[in-house]
């Protein structure tokens, strides 16, 4: 029997394992929204602020950002666009607590891929995810390494 191995499962490249980072100045909704992540398979970091995501060594390894809109400090908003302006354009998926359009709005004119409301059904929010890391065409053969159907 050959032991399972991520290099073996995804190539020797372990830089390929997708990071979901989630942003969340709320310990309880941070805890929760890791954990329905983790539940489908994938590496999920997490954070109570934009500026501690900022700070962290985990920006460049991102694949995927869930951020609430309002934070304390910096919100989800001013994250998006201080990412913006420093060339780094990470998928985000924002949550928002309560039907802002004028929020909603601006988050998909800077770039949001989905704003999703407060509490929403971790099915919706997977669902998401797995479009954002859905392999693109790189050459590569369509069998997915990313977890979900």
């Amino acid at each position: 029997m050959i032991p399972f191995t991520f290099g073996l499962f995804l190539g020797d490249d372990l830089s390929e394992i997708p990071v979901v980072s989630v942003v969340d100045d709320n310990y309880s909704v941070r805890r929760a929204v890791a954990a329905v992540i983790r539940s489908a398979g994938f590496t999920v970091e997490v954070f109570g602020s934009a500026e501690e995501f900022i700070r962290s060594h985990q920006m460049p390894c991102t694949a995927c950002l869930v951020l609430s809109v309002q934070l304390k400090g910096m919100s989800g908003l001013q994250l998006q666009s201080h990412l913006a302006a420093a060339g780094r354009h990470i998928p985000m998926v924002f949550i928002v607590a309560s039907a802002d359009e004028k929020a909603q709005a601006l988050a998909f004119e800077l770039g949001a891929v989905k704003v999703l409301d407060k509490p929403s059904g971790g099915d919706k929010l997977l669902k998401e995810i797995r479009l954002i890391l859905k392999p693109r065409d790189r050459g590569k053969s369509t069998n997915s390494s990313f977890p979900g159907p």
